[in-house]
């Protein structure tokens, strides 16, 4: 079987032939063909002429002009941007990738392509003035990537399982068995006739069994190992692929020269175990999977329009089709739906990279993803929310904080030295043996190489951090990825919003100040409260006596400032006194909301805050080992009641704006600080994401946050504390993990070169050993999270 010159695998089918060399798939050859000429562009020209495509495949995909199988495979859709996901059966390494990734070099129009190799499929985001979905299949069929496209694939949207594991678990397996039945006669020196006249053909038979164990059951292994020193590179399979080698030749030797029976039993049993370790392992990672569906990211609720327009919050996994939802500025649109308010306007900056926002009109199909801009606006449901489509969100790379994976890092240094270090260990105690009890030495050299492993090392912080992750979202403290337990962990400051965030907007006393507003005016003010998702916005609204609701003719929100609505020739403005035309801005200390009726100032609502029950517990449990302050874009009304009930030491700062906020956090950043901001998601969103880590506080609103790195149920807000005493604890058993997993190496070494350790034992004790720190890390962080 030839091999590929790229990339170094073996070329399955017929090799592909370029310049006189072999290559196992159109993306090896491209690239080579690239970086020969050094433009992706005019390959893709020569690639494209004339002819290049065949007539029959141009008309093959000629059913993609059909509009309605067109929507049915898209996952977004507007006017000017398509996106789709392909299954791309030909991806075979890392030069499809490359390949597929630099899709915008060989067209204009595709904004962006990104791969999911594991699935083999590419989400592809594409302009469609000048190219359409035909195009884009064409195009990739012109450069060896041809798509399948199945309807029923997309809509079961499940792939066949890989059961090539189980296969050759259960071959090895079979084969380990009748190879010991086999090896029995000589484990206990029979001497009878029969089998003395027969131990040649038990010794071929055992040798037939452990050809299949060898070139197919451990084939992962060796192609492992010959890729990684072909990159350079000597990874954890070399000494393993090694040591079977060895085995099996030393073996063949054997009974073709008829010294002895060989190593076949250890030799099946070796492979047996390494791939029950490696199924064990395979399990588990599915189990603890931590690809969360649609619930764990986004706990929060959506408001749902049902009988009597009477408004509900649900939870957003509740949501059926055919329900009407009602989504207010900044919130954003957690299913497909039909719009039904006369028109909208839509961000979705989050799904396609753009931040234009789109108009929409009254019947027009509008996507998850997106985001409401201004107003509010209503729905209907085409289908229940999608899991797959919402979950990549939080996920973007657009929001991505540039943090290192300390513990990555340390893994991935330790794995490096560790397979070199092994090899040199295995040959100088062979060398030993060789020259004191050569019987003992191939046995030495083999159980050097399979005892010891770093995967148990590998294993130790994915499956702490993991762990944890679970149980956290079970305890409603939702996290964007297990790296964000890590930065909990050097926490040293902490900073908090005030309104919505340490205050609770289900409990507020408020009371009005001023001239009465009329009927009219009140019905315009509850009007544009009803689209706004500031805290003080949903406080009063809920508040106010029930109105006809009315559409505004113009809509506009300031963060920080406030409302600006248009009815009927009537402009209602509401928010802080200077934004509605105050004119004599008072001293006063009180928390309000100000309104002004076409200019003229009409009053104030006066908020008596109610503060978050536990919060005076919580902040004496953090005062001893962090730094915290309160920052509020409120005025200092207040004051006086915090310090009360906040420590002496706790800074305060009032009337601060959005970018006030994150010009302090960057200062303590810049001052040494690792700073967790605690905000309410959408007037914070700079400061979550200036913050090492942000925490944005839900409480019945659908304001998503990219920016932010976690979403805390604003019930567990007084157990803020315990989640930060556990993500440190967390970090104490990544590193108690590390040593327990060093101890098992310089263990199972000691054994190894002394010779008192055989391969099938060596091969059985180390998926224990990766078995032992799953258990290990499960039990003890389901143990320290026993105190939330």
């Amino acid at each position: 079987m030839k091999t590929c010159y790229h990339c170094g695998d073996d070329c399955d089918n017929k090799p592909i032939k370029f310049d006189e060399k072999d290559f196992c798939c159109n993306g090896c050859k491209t690239v080579y063909e690239i970086f020969s000429s050094n433009n992706l562009t005019s390959y893709y020209e020569i690639e494209n002429a004339p002819g290049a495509t065949p007539n029959e495949v141009q008309g093959k995909y000629d059913f993609l002009e059909n509009e309605n199988i067109v929507e049915r495979l898209l996952e977004f859709e507007d006017e000017r941007t398509h996106v789709v996901n392909l299954y791309i059966p030909h991806i075979h390494c890392s030069s499809c990738i490359w390949i597929l990734e630099n899709l915008n070099k060989l067209r204009p129009d595709i904004v962006g392509s990104q791969v999911n190799f594991p699935k083999k499929t590419v989400r592809v985001t594409y302009h469609t003035e000048n190219f359409g979905l035909k195009e884009l299949v064409l195009l990739l069929t012109s450069i060896g990537y041809e798509p399948y496209i199945s309807l029923d694939d997309y809509q079961e949207g499940e792939k066949k399982a890989d059961r090539s594991l189980i296969y050759k678990l259960g071959w090895s397996g079979f084969a380990f068995g009748n190879v010991m039945f086999l090896s029995f006669p000589e484990y206990f020196e029979v001497n009878e006739f029969w089998l003395e006249q027969y131990k040649h053909l038990f010794r071929w038979l055992m040798f037939a069994f452990s050809v299949p164990v060898v070139f197919y059951a451990a084939q992962s292994y060796f192609v492992s190992a010959y890729k990684g020193l072909r990159s350079g590179l000597l990874n954890i399979d070399v000494p393993i692929a090694l040591g079977i080698l060895v085995l099996f030749i030393r073996s063949t030797i054997e009974i073709l020269f008829d010294w002895g029976s060989g190593f076949f039993d250890s030799l099946t049993g070796l492979v047996f175990f390494l791939l029950v370790g490696k199924f064990f392992q395979q399990k588990t990672y599915t189990y603890l999977s931590f690809e969360r569906d649609y619930k764990s990211y986004f706990p929060i609720a959506v408001t749902k329009v049902v009988a009597g327009e009477k408004e509900e919050n649900v939870p957003i996994y509740e949501v059926d089709r055919g329900d009407r939802l009602l989504i207010r500025n900044e919130e954003l649109i957690p299913v497909d739906g039909i719009l039904l308010s006369d028109t909208c306007f839509v961000d979705y900056s989050f799904v396609t990279g753009e931040a234009d926002p789109v108009e929409k009109k009254s019947g027009d199909k509008i996507y998850a993803g997106g985001k409401q801009i201004g107003g509010v606006m209503s729905m209907e449901v085409l289908k229940s929310v999608e899991q797959s489509y919402l979950t990549q969100l939080w996920g973007n790379k657009a929001f991505e904080k540039d943090k290192e994976n300390q513990y990555q890092n340390l893994t991935d240094a330790i794995s490096k030295r560790f397979t070199v270090a092994i090899l040199l260990i295995a040959l100088v105690a062979t060398t030993y043996w060789i020259f004191t009890d050569s019987s003992l030495a191939l046995n030495v050299f083999t159980a050097v190489l399979i005892i010891a492993c770093p995967c148990a090392i590998a294993l130790s912080a994915p499956f702490t951090l993991g762990n944890l992750l679970h149980i956290f979202g079970k305890k409603k403290f939702y996290l964007k990825n297990a790296s964000v337990i890590e930065r909990l962990a050097d926490i040293d400051t902490i900073i908090f919003d005030k309104t919505g965030t340490i205050t609770t907007n289900t409990k507020s006393i408020i009371s009005y100040e001023g001239e009465p507003l009329s009927g009219s005016e009140q019905k315009y003010l509850k009007s544009t409260l009803r689209a706004s998702n500031h805290p003080l916005s949903r406080a009063l609204y809920n508040i106010l006596q029930e109105h006809d609701i009315q559409t505004p003719d113009a809509y506009q929100e300031y963060v920080g400032k406030g409302i600006a609505a248009v009815y009927d020739h009537t402009e209602i403005k509401v928010g802080s006194a200077s934004f509605v035309g105050k004119k004599v801005v008072s001293s006063s200390t009180k928390t309000s909301v100000h309104v002004s009726a076409n200019n003229r100032y009409r009053g104030e609502y006066v908020f008596k805050n109610s503060y978050r029950d536990g919060l005076k517990s919580l902040i004496d449990s953090l005062q001893s080992n962090y730094s915290l302050a309160l920052l509020s874009g409120d005025n200092d009304g207040e004051r006086e009641y915090l310090e009360l009930i906040l420590p002496t030491d706790v800074k305060m700062r009032f009337n601060q704006k959005p970018e006030d906020k994150l010009q302090y956090i960057k200062k303590l950043q810049e001052a040494g600080c690792n700073v967790l901001m605690v905000g309410d998601g959408l007037n914070d969103a700079g400061a979550l994401a200036q913050s090492d880590v942000g925490i944005a506080i839900s409480e019945n609103v659908n304001v998503f946050s990219p920016a932010c790195d976690a979403i805390m149920d604003a019930n567990r807000f007084d157990s803020l504390g315990k989640f930060l005493k556990v993500s440190s604890l967390g970090k104490r058993i990544i590193k108690w993990s590390f040593v327990l997993s060093f101890i098992y190496n310089l263990v199972g070494l000691s054994f190894a070169v002394t010779g008192r350790l055989s391969p099938v034992v060596a091969a059985i004790l180390m998926p224990l050993s990766s078995i032992s720190i799953v258990v290990f890390t499960t039990v003890m962080t389901n143990w320290v999270s026993r105190r939330l």
